[in-house]
């Protein structure tokens, strides 16, 4: 898959697929956009002393290096499970300016979570454990008991096969009670595929340039 390294509104970097028209993350700001979907109505909605994040779709690594600095500043432990079928190699994560637009204490994360072994289990830190699988949505099995889950797939129009009731039967199974799933996607049909799955949607305000997202909340 061949990607472009772009400059989104905030200054950050994503990467541009070409042959599907597809940005990685929001042109109005990448860093802005997933704090405020994954990590603000995510990560820091959930209560557990030690958090299990499960992630479809690693990407540029962005959602790790933000979730690992919330659990270096909030004390608690994570566990991290990242899916990923097309991953970034470490010579594109080299040129992505992120570390710069994520705040201290993100010299040289992004580039230890891109060196991590793919299918082992990496330490980041004492608190933080890495997992990251080399997969397809369809076929990964990451076990059972998440709290959080960041469903950064691309847009339900370009690949609609990971954005059905049946993915996401699969994702509640994998969930704990009170789980809370998150996706930039404000689709009525993905909203309905996510509420036959057994979940309860509510929509939220977006990031600049975005009206509004899913978040889903596991009864």
């Amino acid at each position: 898959m061949k990607r472009q390294i772009k400059k989104t509104g905030d200054g950050s970097h994503t990467l541009y697929v070409p042959e599907l028209n597809e940005h990685y993350h929001s042109i109005h700001g990448a860093v802005m956009e997933s704090k405020h979907i994954f990590i603000e109505a995510g990560f820091n909605s959930s209560s557990p002393d030690t958090v299990k994040v499960l992630e479809f779709g690693m990407g540029t690594g962005l959602n790790v290096l933000l979730t690992f600095l919330e659990c270096a500043k909030s004390g608690r432990k994570v566990y991290y499970h990242a899916i990923e079928k097309y991953p970034v190699s470490e010579k594109e994560a080299e040129k992505l300016n992120l570390e710069g637009f994520t705040g201290s204490g993100s010299e040289g994360i992004l580039d230890q979570i891109h060196r991590s072994p793919w299918n082992h289990t990496a330490n980041i830190s004492e608190s933080f454990t890495l997992y990251k699988e080399l997969n397809d949505f369809r076929k990964a099995d990451p076990g059972q008991g998440y709290h959080v889950i960041y469903f950064d797939a691309f847009a339900p129009e370009v690949q609609p096969e990971l954005w059905t009731a049946d993915i996401f039967r699969r994702i509640w199974k994998m969930a704990e009670t009170g789980a809370v799933l998150t996706t930039y996607s404000s689709k009525g049909q993905v909203k309905r595929n996510l509420v036959e799955a057994g979940f309860s949607v509510e929509k939220i305000p977006g990031p600049p340039g975005k009206r509004e997202f899913i978040r889903a909340t596991k009864p």
